[in-house]
């Protein structure tokens, strides 16, 4: 698993952060309680990159570190949906000129559909 092997060298520049790997997966967990998980998952031929229920598949291994890396960074932030507790939706947004531009949405059924909708904020902030 070279992805894998090529963000755990990277990581000994950051002694703090917590990560959990296995044969085919790395997750590096927030710093912060307003960070989120960068997960990515490596598969037979492809590589899919999670930000908490984000996520976006790559078949290039370049393409999916630099956006592993990105989910790192202060240049990218996670707008979190949540109903109740329950997150649901996520969009990925990014930082062009001193705004944040929305880039791609994922979300998921939810059962509570008739709790109060939150937005949260998310965004990690170790790679400047």
């Amino acid at each position: 698993m070279k992805a894998i092997k090529i963000i755990k060298e990277k990581l000994q520049k950051y002694p703090q952060v917590k990560f959990e790997e296995n044969e085919n997966s790395i997750s590096i967990f927030p710093l912060t309680d307003d960070g989120f998980t960068v997960t990515l998952i490596v598969g037979v031929d492809d590589f899919t990159v999670h930000f908490n229920g984000w996520h976006e598949n790559f078949e290039n291994e370049e393409k999916a570190l630099n956006c592993f890396a990105f989910g790192l960074s202060n240049e990218c932030r996670l707008k979190e949906f949540r109903r109740g507790s329950e997150p649901y939706k996520w969009t990925l947004e990014y930082e062009e000129d001193g705004d944040w531009i929305e880039d791609s949405t994922v979300g998921q059924f939810i059962s509570a559909f008739w709790k109060k909708e939150t937005v949260h904020y998310l965004q990690n902030d170790l790679i400047k």
